[in-house]
């Protein structure tokens, strides 16, 4: 059996975790601590730092200068933007040490903007879109587009990333339909994004 990896470590990386999979890049400068888990297909670009207990899906874009916290789980196809900056500890304090820290999700297509902080402890939803700059203090929900500081709700987006723009339909009620340009079709239903 070979003991030739799979996935690629760019010589002036540190990188002290096996458990990385098949196509990924990691990037110069870059700190992928001994119990990270990265899936296959991803790129984690330069000065990136990932932490122990951090969990990276499949084809994972992490732009550079990002670092990720333990507690920070990352699901399958999500982009994280450069500098994005992520928090594990709610009240942080300088030689305060907690047994647990503060958990943060990204779901499935998810993608974060350069310089967009997210503050431990919440979810950003399935393909949702935060924008640039965002600074995210509330759960984010699937398919929906945030921004500003704090970051609010601007609208809806489809898994392409395209601008949903919803229209009632009569015979359904409360429900709104909107079709992206791509062509997948969605429906508003109680706030929520539904994929038809």
């Amino acid at each position: 059996m070979s003991d030739q990896k799979k996935y690629f470590v760019h010589p002036k990386a540190i990188v002290e975790s096996t458990d990385i999979g098949e196509d990924t890049r990691v990037w110069a400068f870059c700190n992928v601590q001994k119990k990270a888990r990265i899936g296959a297909g991803c790129n984690i670009c330069d000065h990136c730092f990932v932490e122990n207990n951090v969990i990276i899906g499949n084809r994972v874009t992490v732009k550079n200068g990002v670092s990720l916290w333990d507690g920070v789980v990352v699901e399958d196809n999500v982009f994280i933007g450069p500098h994005a900056v992520f928090t594990n500890d709610v009240y942080p304090r300088s030689k305060v040490y907690h047994d647990e820290f503060d958990k943060t999700l990204i779901c499935e297509g998810a993608t974060i903007g350069a310089n967009a902080t997210v503050i431990a402890g919440h979810t950003i939803g399935r393909y949702a879109f935060v924008g640039a700059g965002a600074v995210v203090t509330c759960g984010i929900p699937d398919f929906t587009l945030w921004y500003g500081n704090p970051a609010r709700l601007a609208g809806y987006v489809c898994r392409c990333a395209g601008r949903l723009h919803f229209t009632p339909e009569t015979s359904q009620g409360s429900d709104s339909r909107a079709v992206c340009a791509c062509g997948l079709a969605y429906r508003l239903r109680q706030g929520r994004v539904v994929p038809e």
